[in-house]
């Protein structure tokens, strides 16, 4: 184990981050703005009971189709939802804008055109990481032209600025990019790792100014960073390079490191308590959990393999889909396995609890909603929604959001999902 600690200058644990409610135009109630809701962790604001059983048509209160492909999951804001999208024949990449009540199309702005990498692993697109928002403007990253380009745009499509943000070429891996921008207070962070010049950076989101950058391994891995208020202290979680890391989100020192997962890491971390947790798949396999107090004590490990998707915290407890296909479940504490159930995979798409229901689809588009019981696997209903589920559902408002697609090669057509009682 390698752990190196340093001072937390630039945040006190008596301003803590306030997560959505830093951003007064947003509510965690009506909004689902970025990657794993408002929370960060995948955990639906309210009460408000969502569908927990639907299909093509049922249960479907309206659906429209999507132009191109992308892996990027649906955030809604407002009376829109927002999806970033690519079509690889024009090498163009697109943010699109629909309407929350009726899904009509209304805008479609083109962010970049050409400079499409020459190899992309076939799970993943030109258009995945998932588009944030801080209620007055959209940040979305592309990768292209060798690069990595921030833009923000207006809530009717208008760009404000444009950034690149760093060199991107993967040679050794040549799998893309798919990292989501992260909000955090007047900030935009965005990850870039691969067999190059890799750092993680934090773009002032009025102007897009560089506020500081950080360097990182150079190695290829994939993980969205995640900002918790963990033991005290604001922290900016990321998994990969063979490491769990901390930095404090106000300027990018690094709190501490822990020796665990594995090279390449896709899901985003979860916490609960002092307690953070991440797993990864390439190229081994290992699900891990960690004292964020700086201590670098690793709570337990075993051989869970969650590669591209996420885990999720419920009552002290963890649970996820793993690659597999086996669902689990263990304690936070000490990582005892509390049951496992033999289900289908492999699994892209990460969960969400909402409604006292965790929802969790694998790539097949075969969706499992079930009740986080310790003691028990306790399914509710098991459905099924077009060919595939790789974006991740945004559930917000007793509505569930979900990207899918039917057919294949040519005849491969994507919809957008709005299910709802």
């Amino acid at each position: 184990m390698v752990i190196l600690t340093l001072p937390a200058t630039g945040q006190t644990a008596d301003k803590p981050d306030r997560g959505i409610a830093e951003f007064p135009k947003l509510s965690a109630d009506r909004d689902w703005p970025w990657w794993r809701g408002p929370s960060r962790n995948g955990v639906a604001a309210g009460t408000q009971a969502a569908p927990i059983k639907w299909s093509n048509t049922a249960n479907v209160v309206w659906r429209t189709p999507v132009p191109g492909r992308g892996h990027s999951s649906p955030i809604v804001v407002g009376d829109q939802v927002f999806l970033a999208t690519s079509e690889k024949s024009t090498q163009v990449q697109s943010v699109l804008a629909f309407d929350r009540m009726t899904g009509k199309q209304l805008w479609k702005t083109d962010i970049s055109t050409g400079g499409f990498p020459a190899k992309n692993h076939p799970k993943n697109t030109e258009a995945t990481p998932t588009i944030a928002c801080d209620g007055e403007r959209l940040y979305a990253t592309f990768f292209h032209h060798e690069t990595i380009q921030a833009t923000a745009l207006d809530l009717s499509g208008k760009q404000v600025w444009q950034k690149t943000v760093g060199p991107f070429n993967p040679r050794r891996y040549e799998y893309g990019y798919a990292p989501s921008p992260t909000l955090y207070r007047d900030t935009v962070i965005i990850s870039a790792e691969y067999d190059g010049e890799s750092a993680l950076t934090a773009l002032d989101r009025q102007s897009g100014k560089q506020v500081w950058r950080t360097p990182r391994e150079s190695s290829i891995t994939f993980s969205t960073p995640v900002v918790a208020h963990v033991a005290g202290r604001d922290q900016l979680l990321i998994s990969g390079s063979y490491q769990v890391a901390s930095y404090n989100p106000a300027n990018g020192e690094q709190l501490w490191t822990t020796r665990g997962t594995t090279a390449a890491t896709c899901g985003t971390m979860v916490w609960e308590g002092n307690v953070v947790i991440a797993s990864g798949g390439y190229p081994d396999a290992e699900t891990l959990a960690v004292r964020a107090d700086g201590s670098g004590k690793v709570l337990w490990r075993n051989v869970h393999k969650c590669y591209e998707q996420s885990l999720l915290t419920h009552a002290g407890h963890v649970y996820a889909l793993n690659d597999g296909g086996f669902m689990f479940c263990c304690r936070i504490s000490d990582g005892r396995e509390m049951w496992r159930e033999r289900l289908e995979g492999p699994v892209s798409s990460s969960p969400v609890f909402a409604g006292g229901h965790i929802y969790q689809a694998n790539e097949r588009g075969t969706w499992y909603v079930y009740k986080p019981n310790p003691k028990k696997f306790e399914l509710v209903a098991k459905n099924q929604l077009g060919d595939e589920a790789f974006p991740s559902p945004a559930i917000v408002g007793g509505q569930i959001f979900i990207r899918t697609a039917t057919g294949s090669g040519d005849n491969r057509q994507e919809s957008l999902y709005c299910l709802g009682k």
